[in-house]
């Protein structure tokens, strides 16, 4: 039969096919700005900072976002405010080391206190330590992200002048090498930390104190070093039974043979960090030397490792998690993202003896 003779279609005959409708389109910026009566400039600036914003404004744009359920494009923000909202955390340091030191944990745990109350992500960057990690150069000269905090710099390490010369936004947990050339930085005081140390040894009786100091290239090794010599000459010893390591729990056990071949009558032993004093527990247990009956034993750190150690270490205790987030805090500030006048003022941190069985 031709088509244009067809049985219209009756009551029992199957419907038409119906087009379903299309996706909802999702809320624009102009229907914010619409919904909270305000100009779609205002509605942007509410949405991106509340820069120059009333506080009704702010509010009535807040009510709308959360009506509409509008999601702000990213990709559009970025080329209106030229912000990734993104900062990096730089590690100069191998990854195993990374993945297995407290004080890491503890400074990503104080990062994401900081930028918590904002939409900032975190993006972690382990660099090749000692020369030009090309991927970590070329990330942060292409801006990927709009500052970093960096963290467990050495003296060689390529990456601090990059970012100094580069201009991007970054401070430094631990005080850096050029620190004097006006980089922003956040630290314990380390050598009050080992001075703090030792004068605990020299107050239990010890007169035969060694030191296993942190690396020769890193100024936290070299500062509590320092306050390790300070306490000796204070009490008229001579600071001269020292080994550096590297921060690592093999690290400090090879440093304490090395010492105790040097220094066996060692009555007294102030480790730089938690991690190597375990190291340097495990030697003096594996040489017959008792601690605290033969050796006392002070760490520095107190994130953990020092109460599960047996026997508990006493240390120095320091506060990466608060100097991580005061750090975040800094480079918030710097990038915009926070107001200047929320800017940390506490730089530099004290230090407190815990007491425990090792000491």
């Amino acid at each position: 039969m031709p088509e244009d003779t067809l049985p219209p279609v009756g009551p029992g005959d199957a419907p038409a096919a119906v087009t379903p409708p299309g996706p909802a389109l999702a809320p624009t910026l102009e229907d914010v700005a619409a919904r909270a009566g305000v100009s779609r400039s205002t509605a942007s600036r509410a949405i991106n900072g509340g820069l120059k914003v009333s506080p009704d404004a702010q509010a009535a744009v807040d009510a709308a976002v959360v009506a509409l359920r509008y999601t702000p494009n990213r990709a559009a923000r970025s080329l209106v405010t030229r912000r990734t909202d993104a900062v990096a955390l730089v590690v100069p340091e191998p990854d195993q080391l990374v993945l297995t030191d407290p004080y890491f944990a503890a400074t990503v745990q104080g990062l994401s206190a900081a930028l918590e109350p904002t939409d900032i992500q975190l993006v972690l960057l382990i660099a090749r330590r000692g020369g030009d990690d090309g991927r970590t150069t070329r990330y942060l000269r292409n801006r990927n992200v709009d500052g970093a905090v960096v963290v467990s710099h050495h003296r060689d390490d390529a990456i601090v002048p990059l970012l100094a010369d580069a201009g991007l936004p970054c401070v430094f947990v631990g005080r850096p090498f050029g620190a004097a050339d006006g980089l922003t930085f956040v630290d314990v005081d380390n050598r009050d930390g080992g001075r703090r140390a030792t004068e605990h040894l020299l107050a239990a009786g010890c007169r035969r104190i060694g030191t296993v100091a942190g690396p020769a290239d890193m100024a936290a090794g070299l500062d509590r070093l320092e306050g390790w010599k300070d306490a000796l000459r204070a009490a008229g010893l001579p600071p001269v039974a020292a080994e550096h390591g590297d921060f690592t729990a093999a690290g400090g056990a090879e440093a304490t043979e090395r010492l105790l071949r040097e220094h066996p009558d060692l009555d007294g032993l102030f480790v730089a960090s938690d991690l190597m004093a375990t190291g340097a527990l495990r030697v003096l247990q594996r040489r017959g030397r008792a601690v605290p009956e033969d050796v006392r034993l002070v760490g520095f750190d107190d994130l953990g490792v020092a109460e599960s150690a047996e026997p508990a270490l006493t240390t120095v205790a320091s506060p990466v998690v608060r100097m991580s987030q005061v750090a975040g805090e800094l480079l918030l500030c710097r990038i915009g993202a926070l107001p200047r006048h929320r800017e940390p003022q506490e730089r530099l941190f004290g230090t407190r003896l815990v007491v425990r069985e090792s000491a």
